[in-house]
């Protein structure tokens, strides 16, 4: 079952907390159980199949950069056993294996802290219209997908809509306070290098990443995933050449499928191809391999 594609979860003996796009969160005395499941989204829609080991993938790579992290930043596991997740958790031990992990509860800091190492995205979109990123301005004569001189800290928002919205530092801090503000972009910026440097020597282009935070005990921290490639853009370097759209081991490719495919962006998201789920798969179970060493779940 652990391998076996997950689109949904019903733990009856546990309380629902919250159901997201990807994750299922249950909630378990004063912590909460977070589970991957191999749902897949774009476009702000969950698509109608499940990528295997997609799941297990996310859990491996976040648990993999919270301990590689742990020296640098508090961080809210507890567990990713489920043996140790207590009684009501035990009847489904066979589907948590892998693919979940039992955290701390976390004051949730509302803004989305995106650190930009390369010009792709909504980044380069904005940088064409007018030579800067979220009130950040940027040297002139940038490439799509060139590498920027630092990275650069561009913090987003959700709206009502589910969308992510770009804000500058300053609206930023207008919502948490300029100093917490301050503090995340040196802490994010901060993590964000450590794991280039690192994934660099394993040969990925970590492009762009998005960290969430929280308070644990009155502590900041780092909640949630942490650099996957759901929540990043994970390029391979042996094929990387600025000017252009990059190959990535993230869902791009399945993006880059649905635009094709003529689908108007209107949910309910439509049902994959097998050939796309398989190669999708293949890509997020690389990069898990490449980064960890092994595969997810391993």
């Amino acid at each position: 079952m652990a391998n076996s594609a997950v689109m949904e979860t019903d733990f009856e003996r546990l309380t629902l907390f919250s159901r997201g796009k990807v994750r299922d969160i249950y909630e378990l005395d004063d912590n909460l159980i977070i589970v991957a499941t191999d749902r897949i989204s774009a476009y702000d829609s969950v698509l109608g199949s499940a990528i295997p080991r997609k799941g297990s993938v996310l859990t491996s790579l976040t648990l993999f950069w919270l301990d590689y992290l742990a020296d640098v930043t508090e961080n809210h596991l507890i567990t990713a056993d489920p043996a140790e997740m207590g009684t009501e958790a035990a009847p489904y031990a066979e589907i948590l294996k892998g693919r979940s992990m039992l955290v701390k509860k976390a004051d949730v800091v509302p803004v989305e802290c995106v650190v930009r190492g390369y010009l792709a995205g909504s980044g380069w979109r904005e940088y064409e219209s007018s030579g800067s990123v979220c009130g950040v301005k940027l040297p002139k004569g940038l490439r799509r997908s060139e590498k920027l001189p630092e990275p650069v800290f561009t913090p987003a928002t959700k709206a009502e809509d589910g969308h992510d919205e770009n804000i500058s530092i300053k609206e930023a801090g207008d919502l948490i306070g300029a100093e917490l503000a301050d503090t995340l972009r040196e802490r994010s910026i901060e993590i964000y290098s450590r794991a280039r440097d690192y994934a660099a020597e394993r040969g990925i282009i970590v492009c762009d990443t998005k960290f969430e935070w929280g308070f644990c005990d009155g502590k900041l921290t780092l909640i949630d995933e942490v650099l996957t490639p759901d929540s990043s853009r994970f390029w391979p370097a042996d094929s990387y050449s600025p000017g252009k759209a990059q190959e990535s081991f993230d869902k791009q490719y399945v993006r880059d499928w649905l635009d094709e495919s003529g689908w108007d962006h209107s949910p309910p998201g439509p049902k994959l191809p097998e050939d796309v789920v398989e190669k999708t798969s293949q890509k997020y179970i690389q990069a898990c391999e490449l980064l960890t060493g092994k595969g997810p779940g391993g």
